[in-house]
């Protein structure tokens, strides 16, 4: 069974909604827009239920099959949240709003879950239920942790979570996962040095935190290669410094910040427990004083593996074996679904988003192609995980 009939034959309308929401893209927690679509649409299909206001701005919608005897209760979720990057495309369905830009798909994740509610509230071709998680600030805010802490899991009596994204430069129609670490745990840090600053034409007379900071960046970069398993992954990367404003004077103070990104808890131990000696060694050797600020961000996306191998096999029923790959390697990006995986069993899938721009960039824009696939997919796990019998 390839593409979903009948969600083939609205593939047009989820164009329509997923291209309304590509103009009015909101940031973080301000998707009152999208939720407010999300809701009006939700409550056309006839769903049993919508509930706003779940983790702030989150919606979840509950459609019961024609059967609930099997007790068995799958949530579906689709991110709603843009970004704040100038859209550089020039479409009929551009940004309407300037500096915010669906440039990682929400968009059309959002869309393909709709199609999915719509189809499954049409049909109700299952024996349990169906809820429909449309999620809040995914970039940054863990808007999956406030839904969870918002107790999501229980009060719909969730037993399984399931998520996807798109994947740029995967051909529509092709999937990929694997059990375990798909993604990265994600950690920040800002690094505070305050030292004695001096004339530039006299630099003995200071300390110059602009150099101790060059050489703890330097320094930072040996982390990886010579205190991590070449066998395991971990990414350590400085992404900004900042000091001075004079071309005469060296500054009494510098900072840079950055991210580090691991697959598993004694890495990430490692990791950071290295750059706090190493940033505190080069502080003391130079006689500066040095702050540090750890941000722990989301932990890693960690699929279990009985949820992997349906999902999969989900998957391979609408592309076909050989158009989904089961060992994908891991991405060293983040992602909050996590917290929801933290909470109950489930698995994360990345689909084929075909030749696009990548994720996060100014060009970025979801495939419209690939929608009845990914709402196909949705129905398949609604449908495939409480059969009607």
């Amino acid at each position: 069974m390839p593409i979903n009939n009948r969600i083939a034959d609205f593939h047009d309308e989820i164009t329509e909604w997923r291209r309304t929401i590509h103009q009015h893209p909101g940031l973080l927690y301000d998707v009152e827009e999208t939720s407010a679509l999300v809701s009006e649409k939700l409550r056309e299909f006839g769903v049993d239920e919508v509930i706003e206001g779940i983790g702030r701005t989150g919606v979840v919608a509950v459609i019961k099959g024609r059967k609930t005897e099997s007790g068995r209760v799958i949530g579906m979720r689709a991110d709603m949240d843009a970004l704040p990057i100038v859209e550089k495309n020039d479409s009929p369905y551009k940004s309407k709003y300037e500096g915010k830009m669906h440039a990682c798909g929400h968009d059309g994740h959002t869309a393909m879950l709709l199609g999915a509610a719509k189809y499954l509230a049409e049909t109700r071709n299952f024996d349990g239920t169906a809820v429909m998680i449309f999620q809040p600030a995914e970039e940054g805010g863990a808007g999956g942790l406030a839904m969870c802490e918002d107790d999501m899991m229980a009060r719909f009596g969730i037993q399984e979570v399931y998520g996807l994204h798109n994947a740029p430069g995967l051909p529509i129609g092709e999937f990929a996962i694997r059990p375990g670490p798909i993604m990265a745990g994600t950690d920040e840090f800002t690094i505070t040095i305050r030292g004695l600053g001096a004339h530039a034409a006299m630099p003995h007379g200071g300390n110059d935190p602009i150099i101790i900071a060059t050489q703890m960046v330097q320094a930072l970069q040996t982390i990886v290669s010579r205190n991590i398993d070449p066998l395991k992954s971990a990414v350590l990367t400085v992404t900004a410094i900042h000091a001075g404003k004079a071309y005469n004077v060296i500054a009494q103070e510098s900072q840079f910040y950055g991210t580090v990104r691991t697959l598993d808890p004694e890495v990430r131990e490692t990791v950071i427990g290295r750059l706090k000696t190493i940033v505190e060694g080069i502080a003391q050797a130079y006689g500066a004083e040095v702050d540090i600020n750890i941000k722990e961000g989301y932990p890693v996306t960690a699929n279990h593996a009985e949820q992997t191998n349906f999902a999969a096999a989900v998957a391979k029923e609408i592309s076909g074996d050989s158009k989904v790959d089961v060992d994908r390697p891991p991405v060293m990006g983040g992602e909050d679904f996590s917290y929801m995986l933290l909470e109950r069993p489930g698995a994360f899938i990345f689909m084929g988003n075909g030749d696009s721009a990548g994720l996060h960039h100014e060009e970025y824009d979801f495939n419209d192609e690939a929608i009845p696939v990914g709402s196909s997919y949705w129905a398949k796990i609604a449908e495939r995980s409480m059969p009607a019998g």
